[in-house]
């Protein structure tokens, strides 16, 4: 078959489901399928019925909004590439500004101590500990389905020569998480659940991520004020705090943190969008 028919045909049939990227999903698609690179498919000359069946099923599940991320088992986030699937959040692009912005802070420190609340795929934890070797750096996920996903990665990355990563079990709000850190650390980093109880989401995010990544109370932000008293606790004077958050939250999780008292250099930062994205801080 035609991989050039193939894929125009199948970006048409993603556009009409509503995806917004339809052309690079089914690129991407089919090679995952191919297990080639989608570069590669420029000089592709054939597509044999066994494989146009194989991506025919999967394009299937995109038109029905499955993550394509869920589909090809794997999601690039920096420099790493990251399994993921049902039960874990999908690691978005907009989150590797939050890690930019913690290494930056971790820049010139040995062995630093980082702490990640609500680590899901692991993406932020793993990525500081690739890009910051050394850096001692503990996962902290509260959900045991997203958990698995945390300790796949986590075992990968160790394979791969990356320093290890602590994953610990718990609840970023629970007052006796990490004792044993109290005090003592550089950089918590959190992308915490923040969207507002009855928002209108996705049916991606809606139907495939899980809630505990996702719903935030009324306002978005019941979590991000019971981590804070975690992350008081945990940092050393003049350590850092940063924490994602929703676009419409540039104002409120600001007020939030100075509110707290504990802080001091509150400040938010756009994406490359120019939207608000995170809100960073330091331990007074």
């Amino acid at each position: 078959m035609n991989p050039r028919t193939l894929l125009a045909d199948a970006a048409r049939t993603l556009a009409e489901a509503g995806v917004e990227s339809p052309r690079v999903d089914a690129e991407l698609l089919l090679a995952h399928v191919l297990g080639t690179s989608r570069t590669a498919l420029l000089t592709l000359a054939d597509v044999d019925d066994d494989a146009a069946a194989r991506f025919a099923a999967l394009l299937g599940q995109r038109a029905d909004r499955v993550p394509l991320q869920h589909l090809t088992g794997r999601a690039a986030f920096r420099h790493l590439e990251l399994a993921v699937g049902p039960g874990v959040f999908v690691p978005r692009p907009e989150t590797e500004l939050l890690v930019d912005w913690a290494l930056q802070r971790l820049d010139g420190l040995s062995g630093p101590i980082v702490v990640d609340l609500g680590s899901g795929s692991g993406a932020i934890a793993l990525s500081i500990a690739h890009e910051h070797p050394g850096a001692r750096v503990t996962a902290v996920e509260r959900d045991p389905g997203a958990i698995a996903w945390t300790r796949h990665n986590a075992l990968a990355r160790v394979g791969a020569g990356d320093t290890p990563v602590g994953v610990v079990a718990g609840d970023m709000t629970d007052p006796a998480l990490l004792s044993e850190l109290e005090g003592r650390v550089d950089v918590v980093v959190s992308n915490p659940p923040y969207v507002p109880d009855g928002a209108t989401v996705p049916r991606e995010v809606a139907d495939h991520d899980p809630p505990l990544a996702l719903w935030g109370g009324p306002d978005g932000l019941d979590v991000v004020r019971g981590l804070l008293g975690t992350a008081a606790r945990l940092l050393r004077p003049g350590g850092w705090l940063g924490i994602e958050h929703a676009d419409q939250q540039g104002t409120a999780l600001p007020a939030v943190v100075r509110s707290h008292g504990s802080f001091t250099d509150v400040e938010d930062h756009p994406d490359l969008a120019g939207r608000p994205r995170f809100t960073t801080a330091r331990r007074g």
